[in-house]
């Protein structure tokens, strides 16, 4: 099936989402066009990260219709087509920490995409040297700091080569000291043209690197515009009043 350009990449109609009889996310439509950045920003239990774990069925949505490179994932059977398209990077690095740096990024693709142990270090290295920690490659991934871990989550979501990126406040759990390191990196992916969405509280990155900014509460999407509009002449009460506040921190 090719990829028609005027067919968004991911789409989402009409989804909610509970648990048990609290709505986490009610009735949010969003088309996304291979290619953009969107940063996704709210107050905390808005359902920002519920949203972008329901695009790769790490959680499930009740009600809807969430669409993602063509797999529709209400009636999706497996999942690995969709786990392979989109690569996912948490708050929490989750790297196995007995395991080299090296392994950690060849694993998946050696298990998932059938690459050769020559081919998977290769392109490992690569993408360790993208995200410039080639020199820990033989390190245990629990002997790095926060950043660098943080960065060798990125690199081995990358090796599976996925269409879209999604980050789930992926600096939060960081160093403020470390924070740079990792949305630099962020920075060079987006200007690469990956398809991404970032749940951040870092204002800075969503006003340089997004093409919309995104603004939930209460697990409704209320807002969607480009970051001029969004930061420069915020419509609604809500958005205004949470600007005021990320602002004093």
């Amino acid at each position: 099936m090719t990829q028609v350009s005027n067919n968004p990449i991911i789409q989402m109609q009409q989804v909610s989402k509970w648990f048990g009889t609290h709505q986490v996310l009610t009735d949010v439509n969003l088309n996304i066009e291979a290619g953009q950045k969107v940063v996704v920003l709210g107050p905390s239990g808005s359902g920002k990260s519920t949203l972008i774990r329901c695009i790769n069925r790490l959680e499930e949505f009740q009600k809807g219709e969430i669409v993602v490179d063509g797999h529709r994932l209400s009636t999706l059977k497996k999942l690995e087509p969709v786990r392979r398209e989109v690569g996912m990077v948490f708050q929490q690095f989750n790297l196995f920490p007995h395991m080299s740096v090296l392994r950690n990024v060849m694993l998946a693709p050696i298990k998932l995409r059938g690459l050769s142990e020559s081919a998977a270090e290769e392109r490992a290295m690569t993408l360790l040297r993208r995200v410039g920690i080639e020199e820990q490659a033989q390190k245990q991934a629990s002997q790095l700091s926060g950043g660098q871990q943080q960065r060798v989550a990125i690199a081995r979501a990358l090796a599976m080569e996925p269409k879209i990126m999604l980050f789930d406040e992926p600096t939060s759990a960081l160093d403020p000291e470390m924070v740079g390191e990792v949305l630099d990196v962020m920075r060079d992916l987006a200007g690469g043209g990956m398809t991404m969405i970032v749940v951040t509280h870092e204002m800075g990155f969503a006003r340089d690197v997004a093409d919309r900014v995104i603004f939930m509460d209460k697990g409704q999407l209320l807002e969607d515009a480009p970051p001029a509009e969004f930061f420069g002449n915020p419509r609604l009460e809500r958005l205004k009043s949470f600007l005021q506040r990320v602002s004093h921190h």
